[in-house]
């Protein structure tokens, strides 16, 4: 004798029930998108996109954004800078659309480039964080 571990699933099937097309008709848009950096692995610098939905600047209010990187001990070791100026991405009021922001590949104090290894990178807009991984890699040359 068989028996069903999950008796009617198949109707499920039927009628759409946990179908991919029936879960995105209630999806509704992300507010903030954190977009991975490019390139990626990267050696010296990276860049790091990101975008900030028109409904969170409703009323012409501008959202609060600081974007950091973090080692593996969670320890800050950089503050991008926003794409095309010099203002380091740290508690800015910043309009919505789409962002780049330049890490260089250097450390806070701006002498030492970052070594190779796995780096977090998070945005925090009006209080609300968003985190992604990044990998800093040397290239390799061969030796001859």
């Amino acid at each position: 004798m068989v028996r069903m571990v999950r008796p009617g699933w198949w109707l499920g099937l039927l009628v759409g029930v946990g179908s991919p097309v029936a879960a995105q008709a209630n999806v509704t848009p992300p507010r903030v998108e954190l977009k991975e950096n490019y390139p990626n692995p990267f050696f010296p610098a990276t860049t790091i996109p990101f975008v900030i939905a028109p409904e969170v600047c409703t009323g012409g209010r501008l959202p609060v954004v600081s974007l950091k990187i973090y080692n593996v001990l969670v320890q800050v070791v950089a503050v991008p800078r926003l794409g095309g100026s010099s203002e380091r991405v740290d508690s800015l009021a910043l309009r919505c659309g789409e962002h780049l922001a330049y890490w260089d590949g250097k450390y806070l104090d701006g002498k030492r480039e970052a070594t190779p290894g796995v780096y977090y990178y998070q945005l925090t807009v009006d209080g609300e964080r968003y985190t992604r991984k990044m990998i800093a890699q040397r290239k390799v040359t061969s030796q001859q």
